[in-house]
Protein backbone atom coordinates (compact mmCIF):
# COMPACT_ATOMS: atom_id res chain seq x y z
CA UNK A 1 0.00 0.00 0.00
CA UNK A 2 3.15 2.12 0.54
CA UNK A 3 4.83 1.92 -2.81
CA UNK A 4 1.23 2.08 -4.40
CA UNK A 5 0.90 5.25 -2.59
CA UNK A 6 4.55 6.42 -3.53
CA UNK A 7 3.73 5.79 -6.84
CA UNK A 8 0.56 7.31 -7.41
CA UNK A 9 2.07 10.51 -5.63
CA UNK A 10 5.24 10.72 -8.22
CA UNK A 11 3.10 10.07 -10.62
CA UNK A 12 1.03 13.63 -9.34
CA UNK A 13 4.19 15.23 -9.44
CA UNK A 14 4.94 14.56 -13.10
CA UNK A 15 2.01 15.45 -14.24
CA UNK A 16 0.95 18.51 -12.45
CA UNK A 17 2.00 21.96 -13.80
CA UNK A 18 4.83 24.32 -11.88
CA UNK A 19 2.39 26.80 -9.88
CA UNK A 20 2.32 29.93 -11.38
CA UNK A 21 3.95 32.80 -9.49
CA UNK A 22 2.23 35.63 -8.57
CA UNK A 23 2.06 38.85 -11.13
CA UNK A 24 3.98 36.61 -13.33
CA UNK A 25 2.18 36.70 -16.87
CA UNK A 26 -0.19 34.18 -17.95
CA UNK A 27 1.74 31.23 -20.45
CA UNK A 28 0.67 31.68 -23.93
CA UNK A 29 -1.44 28.27 -25.48
CA UNK A 30 -1.41 26.89 -28.65
CA UNK A 31 -4.47 28.82 -28.90
CA UNK A 32 -3.01 32.37 -28.15
CA UNK A 33 -0.59 32.23 -30.84
CA UNK A 34 -2.38 30.74 -33.33
CA UNK A 35 -4.60 33.94 -33.07
CA UNK A 36 -1.65 36.58 -32.73
CA UNK A 37 -0.41 34.75 -35.85
CA UNK A 38 -4.30 35.23 -37.45
CA UNK A 39 -4.46 38.45 -36.30
CA UNK A 40 -1.01 39.56 -38.18
CA UNK A 41 -2.10 38.02 -41.35
CA UNK A 42 -5.59 40.05 -41.35
CA UNK A 43 -3.84 43.09 -40.73
CA UNK A 44 -0.96 42.39 -42.88
CA UNK A 45 -4.01 41.49 -45.94
CA UNK A 46 -5.87 44.32 -45.30
CA UNK A 47 -2.78 46.85 -45.93
CA UNK A 48 -2.32 45.42 -48.83
CA UNK A 49 -6.06 45.94 -49.90
CA UNK A 50 -5.82 49.52 -48.30
CA UNK A 51 -2.82 50.18 -50.34
CA UNK A 52 -4.16 49.08 -53.92
CA UNK A 53 -7.42 50.79 -53.21
CA UNK A 54 -5.30 53.87 -52.50
CA UNK A 55 -3.68 53.58 -55.71
CA UNK A 56 -7.13 53.15 -57.94
CA UNK A 57 -8.48 55.99 -55.89
CA UNK A 58 -6.05 58.34 -57.10
CA UNK A 59 -5.36 57.17 -60.37
CA UNK A 60 -8.66 56.78 -61.95
CA UNK A 61 -11.33 58.59 -58.93
CA UNK A 62 -13.82 57.03 -56.66
CA UNK A 63 -16.50 56.58 -59.30
CA UNK A 64 -14.25 54.94 -61.86
CA UNK A 65 -12.63 52.54 -58.76
CA UNK A 66 -14.62 49.14 -58.36
CA UNK A 67 -13.97 46.77 -55.95
CA UNK A 68 -13.24 44.62 -58.57
CA UNK A 69 -10.33 46.61 -59.80
CA UNK A 70 -9.38 47.18 -55.89
CA UNK A 71 -8.90 43.24 -55.76
CA UNK A 72 -7.25 42.98 -58.83
CA UNK A 73 -4.39 45.09 -57.86
CA UNK A 74 -4.38 43.84 -54.35
CA UNK A 75 -4.29 39.58 -55.73
CA UNK A 76 -7.32 38.80 -54.55
CA UNK A 77 -10.62 38.00 -55.43
CA UNK A 78 -13.49 40.27 -55.27
CA UNK A 79 -15.62 37.71 -52.98
CA UNK A 80 -12.45 38.14 -50.42
CA UNK A 81 -12.32 41.72 -49.90
CA UNK A 82 -15.71 41.73 -48.79
CA UNK A 83 -14.60 40.12 -45.61
CA UNK A 84 -12.96 42.84 -44.88
CA UNK A 85 -14.77 45.62 -46.07
CA UNK A 86 -18.75 46.32 -47.13
CA UNK A 87 -18.00 48.34 -49.66
CA UNK A 88 -15.43 50.87 -51.76
CA UNK A 89 -16.85 52.92 -49.86
CA UNK A 90 -15.76 51.62 -46.44
CA UNK A 91 -12.50 51.28 -48.36
CA UNK A 92 -12.08 54.93 -48.39
CA UNK A 93 -13.39 55.72 -44.87
CA UNK A 94 -10.73 53.38 -43.38
CA UNK A 95 -8.07 54.91 -45.84
CA UNK A 96 -9.32 58.30 -44.68
CA UNK A 97 -9.21 57.77 -41.09
CA UNK A 98 -5.86 55.94 -41.07
CA UNK A 99 -4.51 59.33 -42.75
CA UNK A 100 -6.14 61.63 -39.61
CA UNK A 101 -5.51 59.58 -37.54
CA UNK A 102 -1.70 60.15 -38.28
CA UNK A 103 -2.24 63.60 -38.58
CA UNK A 104 -3.75 63.77 -34.93
CA UNK A 105 -0.42 61.94 -33.46
CA UNK A 106 1.87 64.54 -35.03
CA UNK A 107 -0.52 67.42 -33.84
CA UNK A 108 -0.57 65.75 -30.60
CA UNK A 109 2.82 65.09 -30.33
CA UNK A 110 3.85 69.11 -30.96
CA UNK A 111 1.08 69.69 -28.37
CA UNK A 112 3.15 67.73 -25.97
CA UNK A 113 6.22 69.21 -27.33
CA UNK A 114 5.30 72.69 -25.76
CA UNK A 115 4.39 71.18 -22.37
CA UNK A 116 1.01 73.15 -22.43
CA UNK A 117 2.31 76.37 -20.59
CA UNK A 118 2.75 78.64 -23.47
CA UNK A 119 -0.68 79.30 -25.60
CA UNK A 120 1.47 81.22 -27.74
CA UNK A 121 3.62 78.59 -28.68
CA UNK A 122 1.38 75.67 -28.70
CA UNK A 123 -0.79 77.64 -31.61
CA UNK A 124 2.47 77.90 -33.79
CA UNK A 125 3.78 74.35 -33.04
CA UNK A 126 -0.01 72.40 -33.29
CA UNK A 127 -0.85 74.34 -36.28
CA UNK A 128 2.34 74.21 -38.15
CA UNK A 129 2.23 70.59 -37.56
CA UNK A 130 -0.96 70.38 -39.00
CA UNK A 131 0.00 72.53 -42.17
CA UNK A 132 3.62 70.48 -42.42
CA UNK A 133 1.46 66.81 -42.31
CA UNK A 134 -0.48 67.85 -45.43
CA UNK A 135 2.80 69.84 -47.32
CA UNK A 136 4.46 66.74 -46.75
CA UNK A 137 1.48 64.17 -47.46
CA UNK A 138 -0.35 65.87 -50.93
CA UNK A 139 -1.67 62.55 -51.39
CA UNK A 140 -3.07 63.16 -47.62
CA UNK A 141 -4.43 66.51 -48.49
CA UNK A 142 -5.79 64.99 -51.85
CA UNK A 143 -7.95 62.35 -49.84
CA UNK A 144 -8.92 64.68 -46.65
CA UNK A 145 -10.23 67.07 -49.17
CA UNK A 146 -11.86 64.40 -51.23
CA UNK A 147 -10.22 66.42 -53.87
CA UNK A 148 -9.93 63.26 -56.24
CA UNK A 149 -14.01 63.34 -56.16
CA UNK A 150 -14.97 66.21 -56.95
CA UNK A 151 -14.50 67.48 -53.41
CA UNK A 152 -17.75 65.91 -52.04
CA UNK A 153 -18.05 63.09 -49.53
CA UNK A 154 -19.87 60.90 -52.35
CA UNK A 155 -20.55 57.57 -50.83
CA UNK A 156 -19.75 58.14 -47.23
CA UNK A 157 -22.93 57.83 -44.68
CA UNK A 158 -23.52 61.15 -42.91
CA UNK A 159 -22.47 59.01 -39.85
CA UNK A 160 -18.93 58.18 -41.26
CA UNK A 161 -18.71 61.52 -42.40
CA UNK A 162 -19.45 63.26 -39.05
CA UNK A 163 -16.67 61.04 -37.75
CA UNK A 164 -14.04 61.96 -40.16
CA UNK A 165 -15.02 65.22 -39.60
CA UNK A 166 -14.47 65.29 -36.02
CA UNK A 167 -11.36 63.91 -36.19
CA UNK A 168 -10.42 66.65 -38.53
CA UNK A 169 -11.89 69.05 -35.98
CA UNK A 170 -9.49 66.60 -33.05
CA UNK A 171 -6.27 68.21 -35.29
CA UNK A 172 -7.07 71.90 -35.08
CA UNK A 173 -8.58 72.04 -31.30
CA UNK A 174 -5.30 72.19 -29.62
CA UNK A 175 -4.78 75.01 -31.55
CA UNK A 176 -8.15 76.82 -30.33
CA UNK A 177 -8.07 76.06 -26.79
CA UNK A 178 -4.72 77.70 -26.68
CA UNK A 179 -6.25 80.88 -28.62
CA UNK A 180 -8.98 80.59 -25.97
CA UNK A 181 -6.51 80.58 -22.98
CA UNK A 182 -5.00 83.44 -24.48
CA UNK A 183 -8.24 85.81 -23.84
CA UNK A 184 -9.85 85.09 -26.84
CA UNK A 185 -13.48 83.98 -26.45
CA UNK A 186 -14.85 80.46 -27.99
CA UNK A 187 -16.46 81.98 -31.33
CA UNK A 188 -13.63 84.26 -31.81
CA UNK A 189 -11.57 81.89 -31.51
CA UNK A 190 -13.32 79.11 -33.45
CA UNK A 191 -13.71 81.91 -36.07
CA UNK A 192 -9.84 82.60 -36.06
CA UNK A 193 -9.61 78.47 -36.65
CA UNK A 194 -11.87 78.25 -39.21
CA UNK A 195 -10.01 80.99 -40.98
CA UNK A 196 -6.55 79.59 -40.02
CA UNK A 197 -8.20 76.06 -41.78
CA UNK A 198 -8.99 77.98 -44.88
CA UNK A 199 -5.69 79.66 -45.03
CA UNK A 200 -3.75 76.52 -44.88
CA UNK A 201 -5.42 74.79 -47.39
CA UNK A 202 -5.73 77.30 -49.81
CA UNK A 203 -1.87 77.97 -49.80
CA UNK A 204 -1.21 73.58 -49.72
CA UNK A 205 -3.40 74.06 -52.92
CA UNK A 206 -1.83 76.60 -54.32
CA UNK A 207 1.68 74.72 -53.39
CA UNK A 208 0.76 71.23 -54.44
CA UNK A 209 -0.33 72.56 -58.15
CA UNK A 210 2.43 74.47 -58.57
CA UNK A 211 0.26 77.41 -59.07
CA UNK A 212 1.82 79.88 -56.53
CA UNK A 213 4.54 80.52 -58.76
CA UNK A 214 2.75 82.77 -60.37
CA UNK A 215 2.72 84.68 -57.32
CA UNK A 216 6.65 84.50 -56.72
CA UNK A 217 5.87 83.00 -53.47
CA UNK A 218 6.90 80.82 -51.06
CA UNK A 219 3.67 78.46 -48.96
CA UNK A 220 5.84 78.07 -46.15
CA UNK A 221 6.86 81.70 -45.99
CA UNK A 222 2.90 82.36 -46.15
CA UNK A 223 2.09 80.38 -43.64
CA UNK A 224 4.49 81.78 -41.00
CA UNK A 225 3.45 84.94 -41.51
CA UNK A 226 -0.06 84.52 -40.82
CA UNK A 227 0.69 82.88 -37.91
CA UNK A 228 3.01 85.65 -36.36
CA UNK A 229 -0.91 87.53 -37.31
CA UNK A 230 -2.29 85.43 -35.26
CA UNK A 231 -0.28 85.22 -32.12
CA UNK A 232 -1.01 89.13 -32.16
CA UNK A 233 -4.25 89.18 -32.34
CA UNK A 234 -4.52 86.63 -29.56
CA UNK A 235 -2.13 88.38 -27.23
CA UNK A 236 -3.97 91.75 -28.34
CA UNK A 237 -6.80 89.60 -26.68
CA UNK A 238 -4.94 89.42 -22.83
CA UNK A 239 -4.58 93.00 -22.20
Amino acid sequence: MVNDHFIYNSAMIRTSSPPTKPGAPAKKTPEDSKATRKRVMTDARRALVLDAARAAFFELGMEKTSIREIARRAGYTPGALYSYFASKEAVYGALLSESLNRLNEEVTAAHTATGGEAPGLTVRSTASAFFDFYRRNPRDLDLGFYLFQGMQPRGLTPALNESLNARLRDSLRPAQDALQAMGMSEPRALAEITALFAHAVGLLVLSHTGRIRMFQQDSQALFNAYLDQLVQRAAASER
